[in-house]
């Protein structure tokens, strides 16, 4: 016979408990709400999908193998991943775990998503895994602002600016060092073992054994990462001890063993730290990024040649100026750019003399160089150099301040690149948003 609660028994007229609906907020709980609601009309996020519906991005889909009829979890689509990214990059997200982490917790993520989760690991491996795609991307984004006349090609400005490397100062090596731990690296990858130990007889959880074989892998391939960065890094010597002009400074040379091609630079507020030499070139007329690169330089000087000849692939053709700071001049380098067809516009170098005319022609001077000085000595060329900094240095401005380009999230000189192509891409596709939307050719309001 069941026995009655005791408070029950004392008090018959005792009022039983209340079945309540409490709040539980530490689950995951389906939200009923119309997504396609949850944003203005003229929200950047669904502009940049419509933007994405325009634009060929079959080359980042050219690896999938899943197939429709076929077995296989369906893969996440490619338009989707370029449209986060995209818009990440415009609110000046560079990292995937954020973003992994906005695609549940903000409006504008949570409407791109569309339902379709998302982790990390997919989000920061098709950032940096698709170059030549992202090239691509940039050249057809810059033939679309070709067509609508943005891209006028009168004069085009380069520069470079220096972006902290995801590597620290105390990670720079001296050959001995790295030799050392790539021995101890190889001696703890070779100790791991292959599987994981017996579990004792209580711990048969199947959740468990995955989270065991999750953190199995993952200090492997920890491991294995390390190994490769340190052999890496070794191969790098060679590299950078032909850059130093003594015996005693090239046997001291150093690399680091967190990002071997990153090199110690001179950053803007005068200190020395691990970074990337980005260089964009961009158009004056609306400020469209027209070439994009990331060298391991901390210096200009040899920076033209490769920029000019991507401009001339991606555009067709070179432009009439070419504007470009005094970390860029050298006589080499303008008689270079002349010969290419170009009229150079830089800065002459202050005379050792202060009684000579800088921009009068030296004995030696070719006549490229010649008519150079003359040329920088006019109004004309003067009024015309004001645009560089108006134009090149507020595009750098923007990468920093706007797009997140303060310090790079990624190692390894191409994915630098990708990264930049990222900013480039994301600046450029604003341009042409603005356009389209002036013109009434991407209707606000339309999602496909």
């Amino acid at each position: 016979m069941p026995t009655q609660d005791p408070e029950t028994e004392a008090n018959p007229t005792a009022t039983p408990p209340l079945r309540l609906r409490q709040p539980t907020r530490d689950q995951v709980t389906p939200v009923p709400a119309y997504l396609d609601a949850v944003l203005p009309e003229d929200h950047l996020a669904r502009l940049i999908w419509q933007a994405t519906g325009l634009l060929d991005l079959a080359p980042f889909a050219a690896h999938l193998v899943v197939t429709a009829d076929g077995p296989g979890r369906a893969a996440a689509s490619p338009r989707l991943l370029v449209a986060l990214w995209l818009y990440a990059f415009s609110q000046g997200v560079t990292s995937a775990r954020e973003v992994a982490r906005l695609c549940v917790r903000d409006l504008a993520y949570i409407w791109l998503c569309g339902g379709v989760t998302l982790n990390y690991h997919t989000l920061s491996d098709f950032r940096v895994a698709y170059r030549e795609a992202l090239e691509g991307l940039l050249t057809e984004v810059l033939g679309r602002l070709l067509h609508a006349g943005l891209v006028r090609l009168e004069h085009v400005a380069q520069d470079g600016m220096r972006v902290r490397a995801s590597a620290g100062a105390a990670s720079f090596r001296r050959q001995p060092s790295l030799e050392k731990c790539l021995a101890q690296a190889q001696q703890f990858l070779a100790a791991l073992p292959a599987a994981e130990p017996a579990p004792p007889a209580d711990a048969d959880d199947q959740d468990d054994k995955r989270g065991r074989g999750r953190r199995r892998g993952g200090r492997r391939r920890a491991a294995r990462e390390r190994v490769a960065r340190l052999a890496a890094a070794l191969a790098e010597l060679p590299a950078v001890r032909e850059t130093k002009d003594t015996a005693e400074k090239r046997e001291q040379a150093r690399v680091s063993s967190t990002d071997p091609a990153a090199r110690v630079m001179k950053m803007p507020d005068g200190g020395f730290r691990p970074a990337y030499n980005v260089q964009f070139a961009v158009d004056t007329a609306a400020r469209v990024i027209v070439g994009v690169d990331v060298v391991n330089v901390g210096s200009d000087r040899e920076q033209l040649p490769p920029m000019t000849t991507q401009v001339a692939q991606r555009c067709g053709r070179l432009p009439d100026d070419w504007l470009m700071d005094g970390g860029f001049v050298s006589k080499k380098m303008i008689a270079w750019g002349t010969a290419k067809g170009l009229r150079m516009l830089a800065p002459v170098p202050k005379p050792k003399k202060e009684d000579r005319d800088p921009h009068a022609a030296l004995p030696g001077d070719a006549p490229a160089v010649a008519a150079w000085r003359e040329r920088m000595g006019t109004a004309e060329a003067k009024e015309t150099y004001k645009l560089r900094a108006a134009t090149v240095e507020l595009v750098n401005a923007q990468a920093r301040s706007r797009h997140g380009l303060q310090q790079l999230r990624v190692r390894g000189r191409l994915k630098a690149l990708c990264v930049a192509l990222w900013v480039a891409i994301t600046h450029n596709l604003l341009i042409w948003l603005r356009h389209l939307v002036s013109q009434g050719a991407l209707p606000v309001g339309a999602t496909d």
